[in-house]
């Protein structure tokens, strides 16, 4: 994993956030979230809504039976940060597969206000 001294408070954000998509724990990411934060995805264009973000990780973590972030490149900008990762998901069918994303992610204090996720438009094949 790439960090970029200085990067603290920020850093431990992004940190608690991965951390809990991967344990599948939708309490800890709605904590982190905040009330009014928005999603969007460039897969699709759509900008979404805590609520509805929330369960999409629901779904991801139902239709796989695990979850870890690989080749993790984080960078702290203004107000936020970049990180550029593959997320290794293990199928209940046996299967696996690298979703390689990249993450711009706003911080206000310890929550997420905006995240854009510019995703592989290939990455969906992986649940055919």
């Amino acid at each position: 994993m790439v960090y970029v001294r200085g990067m603290s408070s920020i850093n431990d954000v992004a940190d608690r956030i991965f951390a809990a998509i991967e344990a599948g724990d939708a309490e800890a990411v709605a904590a982190i979230y905040a009330d009014d934060v928005a999603v969007w995805h460039s897969n699709d264009g759509v900008e979404q809504t805590k609520e509805q973000n929330l369960r999409v990780l629901d779904w991801l973590v139902r239709n796989t039976t695990s979850r870890e972030y690989r080749s993790i490149r984080r960078y702290e900008i203004d107000g936020g940060f970049v990180q550029q990762h593959d997320l290794h998901v293990e199928l209940p069918d046996g299967r696996s597969a690298d979703l390689p994303a990249c993450i711009v992610a706003k911080v206000s204090g310890d929550q997420i206000t905006r995240i854009d996720e510019y995703i592989d438009s290939t990455a969906g094949d992986a649940f055919a």
